[in-house]
């Protein structure tokens, strides 16, 4: 019996490039005979003629199946949902976007082969924003350092994952889910090809500021403290550096009684500083809080509007908790 490869493809709006990524696919699982395959469109409640283009595909070719969700659900929820939704026997995952090439499906299933439960692909080099991509690595070094797990610098979840791998993190039913903390927690053997980010031909790139700061501090969130042991380190020493400027400035008046005029400067600085401080790890802290709201709210990950290709017709399980 052929092992099943299921192939999941998260959209949102790619109505001019979710045509070419299923026939890529099917070019590259031709050249694949032993294998079984199955290719899963979630898509994310797209405005466009996305989910349109995908029933007309669906129709001639019954490997293709298709998600669509109630509404959208964003970029973290939608995507971890449909690898959970996967019955292969390795599952991989890559964007609708053509920025992430299918052709290294044939590279991952031969490390799988070989015994690696996760085959990660990691990014060299990108021919999108430099300045992007020297971002990201400052931050995967910075989490790498301060974090609990060892992460992959420049993995953004694209790759290949065998089927236990996935049970163990079907298992953990994760809210909101930071894929690629995810598969450095798990601890299992994970080997690494290495890519070069296409540029997007067409269509509009749904990542923005929001977005990337959102999975950051997801990231810093869940698999670091630092931020809070930095807020307390730092707190204490602005209460010291205080103390002491008072102190000064007091020494400095019972000495020079009649000459020495502080007026209201010190003042003002030293509370917009303490303020200041306050702020930021105010902040750090509701950023830790909202993610504890996050998990005990426990609410799935994604509801599902219909689902196309698959053997059951009914609704898929998106309704429980946790997604599971």
């Amino acid at each position: 019996m052929k092992k099943l490869i299921s192939i999941v493809v998260p959209c949102y709006n790619e109505e001019e490039n979710v045509l070419e990524m299923a026939m890529r696919i099917r070019d590259v699982m031709r050249t694949l005979p032993d294998y079984d395959y199955e290719n899963i469109f979630i898509d994310n409640a797209s405005s466009d003629r996305t989910v349109e283009i995908l029933k007309r595909e669906a129709r001639k070719d019954h490997r293709v199946k298709i998600i669509v969700n109630a509404r959208n659900f964003g970029y973290i929820r939608s995507p971890y949902y449909g690898l959970m939704q996967a019955r292969g026997d390795a599952v991989v995952t890559l964007a609708a976007d053509l920025q992430e090439p299918p052709e290294l499906i044939r590279e991952f299933v031969a490390n799988w082969e070989r015994g690696s439960r996760v085959v990660a692909a990691v990014k060299t080099a990108s021919r999108e924003s430099p300045f992007l991509y020297y971002l990201r690595g400052v931050y995967y070094r910075t989490i790498r350092k301060f974090g609990t797990v060892d992460m992959l610098d420049q993995f953004s979840g694209f790759g290949l994952y065998d089927r236990k791998v996935l049970d163990v993190m079907r298992g953990l039913r994760e809210p909101y889910p930071y894929l690629r903390g995810l598969v450095a927690d798990v601890g299992c053997d994970i080997s690494r090809v290495e890519f070069i980010q296409a540029a997007r031909l067409r269509g509009q790139a749904k990542g923005n500021f929001y977005a990337l700061f959102d999975l950051a501090m997801l990231g810093f969130t869940n698999y670091t403290k630092i931020p809070l042991r930095v807020a307390t380190i730092l707190g204490f020493l602005a209460a010291g550096v205080s103390f002491l400027i008072g102190v000064g400035y007091l020494v400095a008046k019972l000495c020079f009684w009649y000459t020495f005029s502080a007026g209201m400067a010190p003042v003002l600085i030293g509370l917009c500083f303490i303020g200041s401080v306050q702020l930021f790890f105010l902040g750090i802290v509701g950023e830790y809080v909202g993610t504890i709201f996050t998990y005990v709210q426990n609410r799935p990950l994604v509801i599902e509007k219909e689902r196309i290709n698959f053997d059951d017709d009914a609704l898929g399980d998106g309704l429980a908790k946790g997604g599971q």
